[in-house]
């Protein structure tokens, strides 16, 4: 694995842990309250020290979601790796003096080191008599003596290693707003590549510390920022405008410079897109919108944002967050702030340009932003993800391509061993707002805030071998509804149930693996037989039987055909002309097999691109045309 790949794998199972910590925002807010003048004076201090515990905890917390972000959630990682901070929480406690304190670097140290010793040693076999600790439990014994170790050598290492993180934290706040101004920058961009929770780790989480009234001692941006520092706050704050007003802002202007005909699809689903980016900070799927189209644009917006955090610290404001820069975290932690109230003027004043910045250069440069052309209409997955995961799964290269799939709030992560065997065409339409290749297998699939649960459908489909057929596209063209052939055999299913397709040129690819099993002498039609018994009808056009001499068989009855091989050319200038209509229907004749259907979105489409059906088969029926 490259070191892009192994970073992207890190990056992905360091934010794990940080899905707890909007828990502990709400509940020391909770306890923020004025309970004592209510009567309930008990619910304040239990809700305070809930929420206080979970960044106690915070060590433990990225240990065990580290080692089960980096182990494809193994338990036993993630045993091995509470085991080990337990170990070095007992051994610092009781030899350290008190000047060494479980930190959340050390939570990531173990759980890494847990996470892949599970993934070297998970299948070790040693001699007979020592078998017992073989297996997965070797990784428990391994991780427990090397906490051990790594417990004996912090105790010396640690107070260097904490002044030197001091040090750079010094250096950084030295520099004033020039050094945020250059960590929005960075965190921008790192955004494109799935980076940036490994580097707001070290900045929310590692740098600066700050010793609680209770002498707690609290290191990073964002625990400091909730145990009251008055310091901290400065590496959130300038993030709230571009979150609450900035990004939605684009989305606003995609939907004004989206063509007339796609403006109600795309209002729709960029109305939803600024609408949760507003709420609480998810902003890849607006931002992915036009980071491949226009890379440059992108880089302005990385420097407006960095420019946006010099800002916030030139005005004095601090504010914090313990999920992203929402409305939501804005509320929530507003007790906590200090002149947040000026982060609405100066977001209102970044929307503004935002919007007009980004309309213009739509126009201007003809960026290909969604709405302004048919591929690009991100999808409502509400509801359609266990239909659409095959497509998915197909898309991908197929299961025998796909080694490992995990996913963050916005993206599918995934090592496959063959990235060119993914379809991005086929991924665009299937509604991903980008896809990004690190090299060495490791792939990025941008699907907005459904991808842990388009995830979840693709690992049942990994663990289950299922009886599915996968069709691609015969033509170029649109694919359409069955129900839309005009013509009432059709588009009643009298002949069989599928789809079709108004083809943009003269040549006819095979769907799928199979056998030609019957060709019609004027060639307008083929069938062919997959190796599961399904019959497939091509039938170019409709009434295109009596039009002799337009149409020329490339292929034989009993020939041997794959996805994509080219069937039959055909005149489609003439036929264009003299046929009544060149819609192509694709029809499974047998369709009792069929358990279930998922189409692709009806819209353009390639030839030959992959994943626009597929099916599933009842398992109890005959394969490849004999009874089981």
């Amino acid at each position: 694995m490259n070191w892009l790949g192994s970073l992207q794998q890190l990056g992905r199972a360091v934010m794990l842990p940080t899905m707890v910590l909007p828990a502990a925002a709400i509940l020391l807010s909770i306890g923020s309250l004025p309970w004592e003048s209510w009567g309930f004076e008990s619910i304040s201090g239990i809700a305070t020290v809930a929420g206080q515990s979970l960044f106690y905890f915070l060590p433990y917390l990225f240990a065990v979601g580290v080692a089960l972000g980096l182990s494809n959630q193994a338990g036993q990682a993630g045993l091995a790796a509470l085991a080990g901070m337990i170990i070095y929480d007992q051994v610092v406690s009781h030899f350290g003096n008190g000047v060494v304190q479980p930190a959340s670097l050390i939570g990531i140290i173990l759980g890494a080191i847990a996470g892949f010793t599970h993934n070297r040693f998970k299948s070790i076999k040693l001699p007979e008599i020592l078998q017992f600790f073989g297996g997965s439990r070797f990784v428990l014994l391994i991780v427990g003596l090397f906490s051990a170790l790594f417990s004996c050598i912090m105790l010396g290492l640690a107070p260097l290693l904490q002044q030197l993180l001091d040090l750079i934290a010094s250096m950084e706040y030295s520099l004033g707003g020039f050094g945020l101004f250059l960590y929005g920058i960075l965190y921008r961009v790192l955004v494109a590549f799935g980076l940036h929770h490994l580097l707001n780790n070290v900045f929310w989480f590692q740098l600066g510390s700050y010793e609680t009234p209770e002498g707690q001692i609290m290191t990073g941006d964002l625990p400091r920022f909730f145990a009251g520092d008055p310091s901290a706050g400065y590496f959130m704050s300038g993030l709230f405008p571009i979150m609450m007003f900035a990004i939605p802002a684009i989305a606003f202007a995609i939907i004004q410079e989206a063509r007339e005909d796609l403006k109600p699809k795309i209002h729709k689903t960029f109305m939803t897109s600024a609408l949760v980016c507003f709420l609480t900070g998810v902003s890849e799927q607006i931002e992915f919108a036009f980071l491949f189209a226009a890379p440059y644009l992108f880089f302005v917006h990385a420097v407006l944002s960095g420019l946006a955090l010099w800002i916030s610290y030139v005005l004095e404001i601090r504010h914090g967050f313990s999920y992203s820069a929402g409305v939501i975290d804005y509320i929530l932690n507003f007790h906590l702030s200090e002149n947040a109230l000026l982060l609405i003027p100066v977001g209102i004043v970044y929307g503004l340009v935002y919007y007009f910045l980004f309309r213009w250069a739509i126009r201007r440069f003809q960026i290909p932003t969604p709405g302004r052309e048919e591929g690009s209409v991100l999808e409502d997955w509400a509801g359609s993800i266990p239909y659409q995961a095959p497509l998915i799964v197909e898309a991908l290269g197929g299961k025998t391509n796909i080694v490992q799939v995990e996913a963050c709030i916005t993206r599918l992560r995934l090592t496959v061993h063959n990235d060119r065997l993914i379809d991005s065409s086929a991924m665009k339409a299937l509604g991903s707002a980008g896809l990004i290749k690190l090299g060495a297998g490791n792939v990025q699939v941008v699907f907005g805030t459904y991808s842990e649960l388009i995830r979840e459908e693709i690992a049942k489909l990994l663990e289950r071998d299922l009886p599915q057929v996968l069709f691609s596209s015969p033509v170029q063209g649109k694919m359409l509804p069955i129900e839309e052939v005009p013509d009432k055999i059709f588009a009643g299913k009298l002949v069989g149930d599928g789809v079709a397709f108004e083809p943009e040129n003269g040549e006819l690819l095979s769907p799928v693996y199979g056998t030609v099993m019957h060709l019609y002498p004027t060639m307008h039609a083929i069938g062919i037989q997959t190796p599961e018994g399904l019959e497939v009808l091509l039938h170019i056009g409709i009434d295109t039987s009596q039009l002799k001499g337009n149409f020329d068989a490339v292929v034989s009855e009993g020939d041997t055909v794959e996805p994509g091989q080219l069937l039959i050319r055909f005149n489609y200038a003439a036929l264009l002309k003299e046929a009544p209509s060149l819609v192509t229907p694709m029809v499974i004749t047998n369709p009792d097999r069929v358990k279930s259907w998922s189409y692709a979105p009806f819209k353009h489409v390639r030839k030959g691109q992959a994943s626009v059906m597929s099916v599933v088969l009842y398992e109890d029926r005959n394969v490849g045309g004999v009874e089981a």
